[in-house]
């Protein structure tokens, strides 16, 4: 026969194991990079640390390679309270216009520049619109690597890049800005580019390395043109509801790990580059510096004429860092 004592025991323990699982977070953290990429690398680190330093009161689940949706449909699923966490750029511009200065041409002059932007007054100016606007809090940062013009003859100035059939994405501030410069521009999805490439279509495009790399575009195109055309960054965010809701000592656990994150992929990124910059040269293809200076100043009138003028206040600000 059980004693009251142990049945009292089992009974309080039984009340403690269902108050701790009722306080268990669990974060769904979903994202559009596959499972080598370093920005999953970052967000297993991120959910180590969390999930460590919590105890296991906050459990972590990733979901790489847009298994929640694409930017937008997980940006929505946090909103509706079924995501928590995930990637956003220049996108979050839908609500919070400030958001994009994350992806405008020769807004910043080297790395250093942009870090000193984002860190500073202006990055603060865009993280409080996108929480006030989007209810999504910005935790940490990624840069990005910055975009490259690829062709099969070296460009060097902006005058060379005259009637050149050039791929960008359907995005008009890239159009504009590429036909000031004297190109041709083509809206065209990035699937179809190599075949376009191969076939004459178009004679260039513009993109990150790790998309050159990744599309094998080093099969149809011989010049990587340094043109650093846009260099921008990501913001690893997390529902304002589901932060705020979070008892103090689990939300400092949040955003320690977010802040170690932004650390370790920072370290990661560098050697990337690197990295992408060796498997393109070992694969033909040249790299070229070009005169930066004289490509920011032909394209920067279709650069300001697209700028509202709160972002045209927050550009400025950031040519005078």
């Amino acid at each position: 026969m059980i004693s009251k004592t142990l049945i009292s025991a089992l009974m309080g323990a039984a009340l403690l194991s269902a108050h701790a699982a009722a306080a268990e977070i669990t974060l769904q953290f979903g994202h559009p990079a596959n499972e080598k990429n370093i920005w999953h690398q970052a967000a297993e680190h991120f959910k180590t640390q969390v999930e460590k330093d919590s105890g296991g009161r906050i459990k972590v689940q990733l979901y790489p390679s847009e298994q929640l949706g694409n930017e937008m449909d997980i940006i929505n699923s946090i909103q509706l309270g079924t995501a928590d966490m995930t990637l956003a750029g220049e996108s979050l511009q839908n609500w919070a216009p400030k958001a994009a200065m994350l992806a405008v041409p020769y807004a910043f002059r080297d790395s250093e520049h942009l870090r000193k932007a984002v860190e500073g007054k202006v990055g603060e100016e865009i993280k409080a619109q996108i929480t006030e606007r989007t209810n999504l809090v910005p935790i940490a940062w990624f840069e990005r690597g910055s975009r490259q013009l690829t062709t099969n003859r070296p460009i060097t100035t902006p005058e060379e890049l005259k009637g050149l059939r050039l791929r960008v994405p359907n995005v008009p501030l890239f159009v504009d800005t590429w036909q000031t410069m004297g190109a041709r521009p083509t809206p065209m999805a990035l699937g179809e580019v190599f075949t376009a490439l191969q076939q004459n279509v178009i004679e260039g495009q513009e993109n990150p390395l790790s998309l050159i790399e990744s599309s094998s575009l080093y099969e149809v195109q011989k010049y990587v043109n340094r043109t650093d055309h846009v260099r921008s960054w990501i913001y690893v965010v997390i529902g304002k509801k589901q932060l705020d809701g979070m008892p103090d000592d689990l939300r400092a656990v949040v955003l320690n790990a977010a802040s170690e994150m932004q650390t370790f992929e920072s370290g990661l990124f560098e050697k990337d580059q690197q990295r992408l910059e060796a498997s393109l040269k070992e694969r033909g293809m040249e790299f070229i510096d070009v005169d930066a200076e004289a490509f920011a100043n032909k394209a920067r009138p279709a650069v300001l004429e697209a700028l509202t003028s709160e972002q045209r206040a927050l550009f400025d600000a950031i040519q005078n860092l």
